[in-house]
C-alpha cells in the first residue's frame, strides 16, 4: 500500500449556525467520519472554516486553503456539499482550476463524483448551477419577505429614525419621548418661525441635542428628518412606502409635513425638485482647509439684489463656526486670482526647472529604494520557500510530527503570497519611474498662449476643466494665507493639450503674483512656494 491521501476540510457557513441545516460542527463531524471510513486517507491539517457568504470567493479560510494546496499540504479538499465552497457557477470553476493547477483532487462527501474525469467535472458544474439557483431563491423568498412585513408596516431594518426605537416583539417602531418631542420641534422651528436647516441644526446644538450618533445636529441631518415620512406612520421599502393598519403611532401630522415640504420646495432644499447643472464652482474639490483638513464646498448667499457664491469650509458648512472658525472666502476673487498665479507661474521659467529637476531627483531616488527594496523581497521569497521545503520534507521523512509542521508551513505559505504580491507591485513602480524632461521657453510660452485663450473664451465648463486639470490643491490657513500647487506638464510640445499630463507641481514664489484684489481685510495669494 503506498503512502496515504492527504486529506483537507473546508466548512462554510453564512450566518450564525444555530440557524443553518448544515452547522459547522455537524459538517465537521460527517467529514470526519468521512474521512476515516475510507481507505488509505488521513487528514493532513486542521479544518478551514469560513462563515460568510458562498456568493464571492474572497474569504479568508478558503484563501488559506488555496494557499495551502499550493505548497503541497494536501492531495484532496473534501466538503460536505458543493455549495458549501461555492454558491455561484463562475466562483467554482475559479476554485476547481486553481486546484487542478496544483495537482489537487476535489471531493463532496454527499454527492459522489471524481472531477478527475469530464463527467465528474460536468456533474460538479450542474451541481454548482443548482446552488446558484437556490441561492437566487432564497433571496426572491426574502425579499418577498421584507415586501410583506413592510405592508404590515413592520420596520424592515437599517438605520432606525431619531424618534423611534424598535420593538422587537412585534416588529413595529415605537416612539421615543425625548427624541420625538425633538422631531416635532423641526419641524415647527422650520414651518412656524421659518428658520433654515443650518439655524435650526445650529439651536438643537446649543440646546444640548444630539443625534443617535452622538454628533452635533447639522442641517444635512435637519434635511433627513424633514423629508423622511416615517414620521407619518409609514414604512419605507424597495422604492416604495407602505402605510398598514396598524402601523406605528406617527409624530407629526400630514397638514405639517406637507407645510413642510412645501417650504422645502420653495427654498430650494428638496434635492428632489434641483434641476441638474454643471457646478458654478470651478475650483470645488481643490481647496483644503488647513484648520481641520476638510475640502472647501461652493456655498451661496442671497442678498437684496444678488446672489452671493463663496468657497466654505466642509466642517464650518455642516457644523458651525464653533467646530471650525474657517473664514469664508469669496469665489469671484478666490478663482481670479488662482488664475493669475497660474499665468504668473507659467512665465516662471527658472520656478518650472527647478520643479523639474526636483522631480527628476525625487523620481530617482525613489527609483533605487524600490530596486534595494525589491532585492530584499526576492531574497526573503527565497528564505520562505527553503523553509516550506525543510519542513515538508521533515515531515515526510518522519522526522516532524504535523501538528508542529502544519501551522509553520501555513504561515510560511501566506507570506510567501504576501511577498509576491509586494515585489510585482515593486516591479512595476520601477517600470513606470516617470523621466522628467525639461520643457522650453517656445512649450511654457505656446502653454500659456493656450491657457489664456481658453480663459477668454468665457465657456464656464471649458474654464472649469482647465482649473481642474491643472491645479492639484489650494491649501488655505486663512484670507491672508492661500498657497495653490499647479500641474505643469513637461517637455510637451507646443500648443499643449487642453488636459496637460501631470509631472511636476509647481507652487507660486513669494511676490510672484500680484495681489488678488479680493475684500479690504484680505490681501491676496499668501505667494509661497516649495517644491514637493
Amino acid at each position: 500500500m503506498g503512502a496515504p491521501l492527504r486529506v483537507a476540510i473546508y466548512l462554510r457557513i453564512s450566518t450564525d449556525e444555530l440557524h443553518q441545516p448544515f452547522s459547522l460542527e455537524a459538517q465537521e463531524l460527517k467529514l470526519t467520519a468521512y474521512v476515516t471510513s475510507q481507505d488509505n486517507w488521513e487528514l493532513a491539517c486542521p479544518a478551514f472554516v469560513d462563515q460568510a457568504s458562498g456568493a464571492t470567493t474572497e474569504r479568508p479560510a478558503l484563501q488559506r486553503a488555496l494557499n495551502a494546496a499550493r505548497a503541497g499540504r494536501f492531495d484532496v479538499l473534501l466538503v460536505y456539499r458543493v455549495d458549501r465552497l461555492s454558491r455561484s457557477i463562475r466562483g467554482l470553476s475559479d476554485i476547481l482550476a486553481q486546484l487542478d493547477d496544483t495537482g489537487v483532487a476535489f471531493r463532496s462527501a454527499t454527492e459522489p463524483f471524481d472531477t478527475a474525469t469530464p463527467a465528474g467535472r460536468m456533474m460538479v458544474q450542474m451541481l454548482a448551477v443548482f446552488a446558484e439557483f437556490e441561492r437566487a431563491t432564497i433571496i426572491d423568498r426574502v425579499i418577498n419577505g421584507m415586501e410583506r412585513k413592510a405592508a404590515r408596516g413592520q420596520w424592515c431594518g437599517g438605520y432606525r429614525p431619531h424618534g423611534y426605537d424598535l420593538d422587537r416583539a412585534t416588529g413595529f417602531l415605537v416612539p421615543l419621548p425625548d427624541e420625538a418631542a425633538v422631531v416635532q420641534r423641526i419641524f415647527r422651528l422650520y414651518t412656524r418661525d421659518r428658520i433654515g436647516t443650518r439655524a435650526v441644526a445650529n439651536t438643537l446644538t446649543a440646546d444640548g441635542h444630539r443625534t443617535k450618533s452622538g454628533k452635533p445636529w447639522s442641517g444635512a441631518a435637519v434635511l433627513t428628518v424633514l423629508r423622511n415620512r416615517v414620521y407619518l406612520g409609514e414604512v419605507f421599502y424597495r422604492d416604495q412606502w407602505h402605510k398598514a393598519d396598524p402601523h406605528h403611532p406617527p409624530l407629526i401630522s400630514t397638514e405639517l409635513f406637507d407645510e413642510a415640504e412645501q417650504v422645502l420646495i420653495a427654498r430650494g432644499d428638496d434635492h428632489a425638485h434641483r434641476t441638474s447643472a454643471r457646478s458654478h464652482f470651478p475650483l470645488a474639490g481643490l481647496i483644503f482647509c488647513a484648520r481641520c483638513g476638510k475640502r472647501y464646498q461652493g456655498t451661496t448667499a442671497r442678498g437684496n439684489r444678488y446672489t452671493y457664491r463663496y468657497y466654505t469650509c466642509f466642517t464650518r458648512q455642516r457644523y458651525g463656526t464653533a467646530t471650525c472658525p474657517a473664514e469664508r472666502l469669496p469665489a469671484e476673487q478666490v478663482e481670479n486670482g488662482i488664475v493669475e498665479s497660474l499665468l504668473a507661474t507659467l512665465a516662471r521659467t527658472d520656478l518650472v526647472d527647478a520643479a523639474i529637476a526636483g522631480a527628476h531627483d525625487e523620481a530617482q531616488a525613489d527609483r533605487a529604494v524600490h530596486v534595494a527594496e525589491l532585492g530584499a523581497v526576492e531574497a526573503e521569497i527565497a528564505k520562505a520557500e527553503a523553509s516550506i521545503d525543510r519542513y515538508l520534507t521533515a515531515f515526510e521523512n518522519g522526522t516532524m510530527p504535523e501538528a508542529t509542521c502544519a501551522p509553520r508551513v501555513e504561515a510560511l505559505s501566506r507570506k510567501v503570497g504576501e511577498l509576491r504580491g509586494r515585489r510585482d507591485g515593486l516591479a512595476l513602480l520601477i517600470v513606470e519611474t516617470p523621466v522628467a524632461t525639461k520643457p522650453t521657453r517656445a512649450n511654457l510660452e505656446a502653454l500659456g498662449d493656450h491657457v489664456r485663450a481658453q480663459l477668454r473664451s468665457d465657456t464656464p465648463d471649458t474654464v472649469q476643466a482647465l482649473l481642474q486639470a491643472m491645479t492639484v490643491k489650494i491649501d488655505v490657513a486663512d484670507r491672508e494665507c492661500i498657497t495653490p500647487t499647479f500641474r505643469v506638464p513637461a517637455g510637451t510640445p507646443a500648443p499643449p493639450p487642453a488636459e496637460p499630463e501631470p509631472h511636476s507641481q509647481v507652487r507660486t514664489l513669494p511676490g510672484s503674483v500680484p495681489p488678488a484684489g479680493f475684500e479690504p481685510a484680505t490681501h491676496g495669494l499668501g505667494n509661497r512656494c516649495s517644491i514637493p
